[in-house]
């Protein structure tokens, strides 16, 4: 499991909270005015201010967040936390119960899918647009339990002045990211939010606690599903007599022939069932099964099919990558090296040599032996995407960087001197 650290309570055991208040109070007015504060933040809440203070926002204009109503079911569809709603909404019944509380679960872009409380704290959400269907990421409305435990990727409480907004201040809330256990990444967030007198420390670890809790459930539910495909794909496999694989509906490998292991493979968003192209396997035949699909690789799996449109997605803080071509179209999201070499190929007409990519990836020319390991495994990853000597996407692959809004928002994580480059910083 991809646990998250030690959640730090706003409020200590035995603190005063009222007197913390007052002190948190002072600290945002100086530090928002640019004066000497009485003390230092916290560093969570540090790191999101100054997040927020370089974007230019104000800390004085609520603006209400955008609300997406229409299209909610299919976000809570998508979002892959539907089957642990019952799971969280039980283990924090205890802190809703007494009616000083609402409980909230976000998506992994801190859109709010589902809420529950007693009608008057519901009510005092209500004023701030703390409704379903509306975001509630940092860039939306500041320093605050959903969009802060996305951006810092761990349990967090923000208890009063620490909102970054001051409209937000009579608040607290607890918030804590939720894993898909398989991939490790963020898939959304649960939330415990009331008026800030309602504090209480230990309510960030048990939110934590339940948050770790849906995701183990999430990794049993997947383990049966794919228990139940092996007993059905088993007698099937010993009857092809050649390599393949049984995976489920997203790919996931449940069991194989005549190959090496692998854990996920990468299926197209449409042309299921029949012949496709997939990626690092080449062409197969694709046949349904209950609960997935039995993938049989062709005689002419060797043929390189390129995609003929790549679009690397790096708006959000997970890059993502599309392709389509001849056999299918595919999304999937990729590690940030990925994310780094396919902006620098995007960003270089003519390719990249291992010296180049080197330089470029980390101020090293020397480092080619990394880089071409790197190289081997994006294209086994994704055969036929990325030609070589030098690196470059085929002649006839047409190449759509996203970018997102603020360009410094861009790979975040990234210490690549070219990926600096693009950013604009020297």
């Amino acid at each position: 499991m991809a646990g998250s650290s030690v959640p730090e309570p706003a409020v200590s055991s035995g603190e005063d909270p009222r007197r913390y208040a007052m002190l948190l109070s002072a600290v945002y007015d100086a530090t928002m005015s640019g004066d000497r504060a009485p003390a230092r933040p916290r560093s969570v809440i540090e790191d999101s201010w100054n997040r927020l203070r370089a974007k230019g926002i104000n800390p004085e204009r609520h603006i209400p967040p955008r609300v997406e109503t229409t299209g909610l079911d299919l976000l809570r569809q998508q979002s892959g936390l539907m089957s642990v709603l019952d799971e969280v909404t039980r283990g924090l019944e205890s802190v809703i119960e007494e009616g000083d509380n609402i409980l909230v679960i976000a998506d992994a872009r801190g859109r709010v899918l589902w809420r529950s409380g007693s009608p008057r704290v519901l009510g005092l959400a209500d004023r701030l647009g703390f409704i379903e269907g509306a975001s509630w990421s940092e860039n939306a409305v500041g320093t605050n339990g959903i969009g802060t435990a996305l951006a810092s990727h761990r349990a967090v409480q923000i208890f009063s002045a620490e909102h970054f907004l001051r409209s937000h201040h009579p608040w607290t809330c607890a918030g804590a990211p939720i894993r898909d256990p398989r991939t490790g990444q963020v898939i959304g967030v649960v939330d415990v939010s009331g008026p800030a007198p309602t504090v209480h420390p230990t309510t960030v670890a048990l939110v934590d606690l339940v948050a770790r809790l849906a995701e183990s459930q999430l990794r049993e539910a997947h383990d049966r599903t794919l228990n139940q495909l092996r007993t059905v794909a088993a007698p099937m496999l010993a009857r092809v007599g050649g390599p393949a694989l049984a995976v489920d509906a997203e790919g996931w490998v449940a069991a194989v022939a005549s190959l090496p292991m692998h854990n996920r493979i990468l299926l197209p968003e449409n042309g299921l069932p029949g012949r496709v192209w997939i990626p690092p396997l080449g062409m197969c035949d694709v046949e349904s099964l209950p609960g997935g699909w039995l993938v049989r690789v062709a005689d002419d799996a060797e043929s390189t099919v390129a995609p003929s449109k790549v679009i690397l997605d790096l708006r959000d803080g997970e890059p993502l990558l599309e392709m389509a071509g001849q056999f299918g179209n595919w999304r999937r999201s990729i590690s940030s090296r990925h994310a780094e070499i396919l902006l620098v190929l995007a960003t270089s007409e003519q390719g990249r040599s291992a010296p180049e990519l080197a330089e470029d990836l980390y101020g090293d020319r020397s480092r080619v032996v990394t880089v071409r390991a790197e190289m081997s495994r994006l294209r086994k990853q994704f055969a036929g995407l990325v030609a070589g000597r030098p690196y470059r996407f085929g002649d006839s692959v047409v190449v759509d960087v996203r970018y997102p809004q603020d360009m410094s928002m861009l790979l975040t994580s990234s210490t690549a001197p070219a990926v600096h480059a693009v950013r604009g910083i020297p």
